[in-house]
């Protein structure tokens, strides 16, 4: 963990001040969440005003805590949160070493499953002491769902790509991706469980040959436009690419909900012939 300069904590002076006029309008915990969808989640349950910090690849105007690998113990101190929400990525021993003695921390999954998104925000709630959180958990559980319903993937077969550029990695069946897309009507492909990384080096090192073993008819690709790099995707066999907002899909939260209405407006373009 980096140290904390004395300069970075004179800054975070004018953004407590703030932060904590705005929780004080309302009744509410001091939270630290380090990572951006656990502050999606936070600001689904209404709980954005109680955020007093946030990590570094947060887009929320907060003092900036770290990372989930290296929370800045610092920084969190001087914060003085009473509940930090983490990833299960931080191991438990870093846990344990910044959080303060004020404080009660919890890791988060999320990825695995829709139902671990909703065990998200049942825990998040529960540990803010919002009164009505098993009302929204379920509210929830049915608007994701309903969402799915309204898309119509007519069982077509589809590959879930995080990108064209970079290392891409496929989405597998153990993912809350493959939940959303096959509640949505659609069969994922992706036989590896989790992930598949598309890498030199790799069984499968590229997208060209991902396709061509799994032979999907749809391939969506998580980003807002598509990456020049996507032109080289040149399967043997008729597919369709579709790009969606990554913004919308690639944090499992509620904010999946606006990929989900996103998703049933491209309806045409995988339904035309």
């Amino acid at each position: 963990m980096r140290p904390t300069t004395l300069a970075t904590l004179l800054a975070l002076l004018f953004t407590l001040f703030a932060s904590a006029a705005q929780a004080d309008a309302i009744t509410c915990p001091r939270i630290v969440s380090q990572s951006p969808y656990i502050t999606k989640s936070l600001q689904w349950l209404g709980l954005e005003a109680c955020i007093v910090g946030v990590s570094r690849y947060d887009t929320l105007e907060r003092p900036r805590t770290g990372g989930v690998l290296d929370p800045d113990a610092g920084i969190i101190a001087v914060l003085e949160p009473q509940l930090l929400f983490t990833s299960d990525w931080t191991p438990a021993a870093t846990l344990a070493e910044v959080t303060p003695a004020q404080t009660r921390s919890y890791r988060l999954d999320g990825f695995g499953s829709m139902a671990q998104v909703e065990d998200n925000l049942r825990l998040i709630g529960h540990a803010a002491q919002l009164a009505d959180t098993e009302t929204r958990v379920a509210q929830f559980h049915q608007q994701w769902r309903a969402a799915a319903h309204a898309v119509h993937g007519d069982g077509q077969r589809v590959l879930l790509l995080s990108s064209c550029s970079g290392t891409p990695y496929s989405f597998g069946r153990e993912r809350w991706l493959s939940d959303l897309f096959t509640e949505a009507g659609f069969i994922n492909v992706e036989s590896e469980a989790k992930i598949r990384h598309l890498r030199p080096g790799e069984e499968v090192a590229t997208i060209n040959a991902l396709i061509e073993q799994l032979q999907p008819q749809l391939l969506f690709i998580f980003e807002r436009t598509l990456h020049s790099q996507c032109a080289f995707i040149k399967p043997k066999t008729p597919l369709r690419i579709i790009s969606l907002d990554g913004e919308k899909f690639l944090h499992p939260a509620p904010v999946v909900l606006e990929g989900l209405a996103e998703l049933a407006s491209k309806r045409n373009e995988w339904s035309r012939q």
